[in-house]
């Protein structure tokens, strides 16, 4: 399948990207981070150069990323994180969370940074788009995942 029609776009604080952003989360199927998400959204937490991205299937949202100096690790020397990556199902096998990383790590690299983290439980997910496994983490909540990181210079 082609991504022809799908584009990324950054949303902005108050703009009509970022109220159907939320509306999006409010309803994916990622049931773990979803109420996270949310609230993320809905109250802007998003600090200084941190932002959220959204895959566009014309004026449909159909996935989205976030670019963060936290995520749900004890660890603050590691950053940019790429997070809360999600493609709703009908349009998964399109490589779009490719091209939310891609974007995410454009804008890494226009802000300056060399390298960008993802957490997943994933093996053989990130690695097709550049990253390679650095090591286990442990999150808030004690649950170990793996961190992966991407060289972007």
């Amino acid at each position: 399948m082609e991504n022809k029609t799908i584009t990324i776009q950054k949303a902005d604080k108050g703009s009509d990207l970022a109220v159907k952003l939320l509306d999006f989360a409010e309803h994916f199927s990622w049931t773990e981070v979803r109420a996270h998400t949310v609230k993320v959204i809905r109250n802007w937490e998003f600090e200084e150069w941190e932002a959220p991205f959204a895959a566009m299937d014309g004026d449909r949202i159909v996935g989205m990323a976030a670019i963060m100096k936290t995520d749900y690790y004890p660890l603050p020397e590691v950053f940019p994180w790429i997070s809360t990556i999600f493609v709703s199902e009908e349009y998964r096998g399109r490589r779009i969370s490719g091209k939310l990383i891609d974007c995410a790590n454009e804008y890494a690299k226009e802000l300056g940074f060399h390298k960008t983290y993802i957490p997943t439980d994933h093996v053989g997910l990130y690695e097709k788009y550049g990253y390679r496994y650095l090591k286990n983490i442990v999150n808030y909540g004690n649950g170990v995942d793996r961190l992966y990181v991407k060289d972007i210079q």
